[in-house]
């Protein structure tokens, strides 16, 4: 099961993918404009969701001891590859193992030695357990980053969801933003209902302007920059979201 993220989720992903052990919540918390608190509660409910699965540490082997660091491309069969992987992880030296949904190559597989005997050792152990190795090659360098989908946005204004809650039967909450080029910016409510904008399912139950909390009316004009919260029993769908966000 998906876990739906807001833009403080994801922007807590990026950050924590990019270098989890240089950034505190504090960091995190002044770029997103709230509080440390919050940003603490959400990479917790993020582990508990099973989003955030653990921190690990990246070790350049050569320069512990000068180890070698080997790439097995493997084979199995597809109804054993889970059973198999958990095995192979089990493996002296195997520091890796990636399932992968072809058929030839699916399961790839990174060991660490002292020596080539060493990762001939890792190959024996590997075909004893009836995986059929494809190729292998020394590892020269990984280069890993955050996925840039859930950092800053340097260009156009993308989705405005800034809160999300789920509640039971399926209701869900949203806070978004509206952004400059909405659709519904500049309408009334009463116009958005109108024109279809909304879902008729949706209900905006509130609306912040300038520090200032509004009750909304039919004849409410939406601007831009209005925070909005929005409730909906069947749930909010992307067409909504996307009403009060970019064109």
């Amino acid at each position: 099961m998906s876990v739906r993220l807001d833009e403080i989720d994801k922007r807590i992903l990026y950050h924590l993918a990019r270098d989890a052990r240089g950034i505190s919540a504090p960091d995190i918390a002044e770029e997103v404009n709230v509080s440390a608190g919050t940003i603490r509660n959400r990479i917790q409910q993020l582990e508990a969701e099973g989003v955030i699965e653990g921190y690990h540490v990246r070790i350049d082997y050569e320069r512990a001891e000068r180890r070698l660091r080997n790439l097995f491309i493997c084979s199995t069969d597809v109804p054993d590859r889970e059973r198999i992987a958990k095995q192979v992880a089990d493996i002296p030296g195997v520091i890796g193992v990636r399932e992968l949904m072809t058929g030839r190559g699916n399961l790839h597989v990174t060991a660490v030695g002292e020596d080539m005997a060493d990762l001939s050792r890792v190959a024996r152990d590997l075909a004893a357990l009836g995986i059929d190795i494809e190729e292998e090659n020394l590892i020269q360098q990984e280069y890993r980053g955050p996925y840039d989908a859930f950092g800053p946005e340097d260009g156009p204004e993308g989705h405005s969801i800034t809160d999300f809650m789920n509640l039971s039967g399926g209701a869900e909450v949203v806070e978004l933003t509206v952004t400059r080029s909405a659709p519904i910016a500049g309408l009334t409510l009463q116009e958005a209902n109108e024109r279809g904008i909304i879902d008729s399912e949706a209900l905006i139950i509130s609306i912040e302007r300038d520090e200032q909390m509004l009750t909304p009316k039919g004849d409410t004009k939406m601007n831009p920059d209005d925070v909005v919260t929005l409730f909906s029993r069947t749930g909010i769908d992307d067409e909504t979201i996307a009403a009060f966000s970019e064109q």
